[in-house]
């Protein structure tokens, strides 16, 4: 990962680590996430010009984005969804575990809530996150029907690495990104539920643990958790008891919550689900 892209990913975590950690300094920051690209001082300095201290907490969504990164138009403001893999949302969050992070990242298909793609590593690099989250969706949706989906995300840099693009680009989907750098709040909502409803009730020790809890967790949120926006549905329900139904018409808005969803498959087993993900060929 070059500089740009981590610096793109480390704003939007900054940001989330204010929130559960209001008075963490840019020191201790730096101690958890270990950035790859730049040292102490330069962290803090760039934590700084991002009005990123402790004291400009109030001020998150007003920084503007000055680092050049670049950036795909939002293709989802204002769209219709008629069923499942239309839209795909993601986002990478993190998690701490014994005075360390670590990062999940998610893709969940917007119409109907479902997790269709995860990963958990220890390193913010795209070939750890964003990479084997879409492998994953590769093997449950299948190569074929990936073409023309659309996959949103924030400005996290693990989305435009050209690693990342190239899979895209083969595959035939369409990347977008939010209008603003954190406005990508339906993979956010996600990101709590999994951390918040799950894992520290789970309360994995050790990395190893971490992973499997994860599966289970999201396991767990796609079966068996239902969503009064799903008619009391879970995920899972809803895709399948919808299939070759008539789908619900649903009009996309960044801010606004997106309400209903539909059909589809849900895998069998996580473990052979991790398997297949380690064969898949792309």
């Amino acid at each position: 990962m070059d500089a740009k892209e981590e610096q793109a990913t480390l704003i939007l975590l900054v940001r989330e680590i204010r929130i559960d950690h209001p008075k963490m300094s840019s020191r201790e920051m730096y101690k958890k996430l270990k950035p790859e690209t730049m040292g102490r001082d330069k962290f803090e300095a760039f934590c700084f010009s991002q009005g990123l201290k402790v004291t400009h907490l109030k001020n998150f969504r007003r920084t503007t984005d000055s680092s050049g990164i670049e950036r795909f138009p939002n293709l989802i403001e204002g769209r219709e969804l008629t069923g499942v893999n239309q839209v795909l949302v993601s986002d990478i969050t993190y998690y701490e575990m014994n005075g360390r992070f670590y990062y999940l990242t998610f893709i969940m298909d917007l119409y109907n809530r479902e997790i269709v793609g995860f990963s958990e590593s220890d390193s913010l690099r795209t070939k750890d996150t964003t990479i084997p989250a879409l492998k994953m969706v590769i093997w449950k949706i299948g190569a074929e029907n990936l073409v023309g989906i659309i996959l949103h995300s924030d400005g996290g840099g693990q989305y435009y690495a050209k690693i990342f693009t190239e899979l895209t680009s083969k595959l035939g989907m369409k990347n977008s990104m939010a209008k603003e750098v954190y406005d990508n709040s339906h993979s956010e909502r996600v990101n709590g539920t999994i951390k918040n409803d799950y894992l520290f009730s789970y309360d994995p020790q050790n990395e190893i643990a971490l992973k499997h809890e994860l599966a289970r967790a999201v396991r767990n949120y796609n079966t068996s958790r239902p969503h009064s926006s799903l008619q009391g549905k879970t995920p899972a329900e809803y895709r399948k008891n919808n299939a070759g139904k008539a789908m619900f018409i649903k009009k996309i808005t960044t801010t606004i919550k997106v309400e209903n969803s539909s059909p589809g498959y849900c895998p069998t087993s996580t473990a052979q689900h991790n398997y297949e993900v380690n064969r898949c060929p792309f």
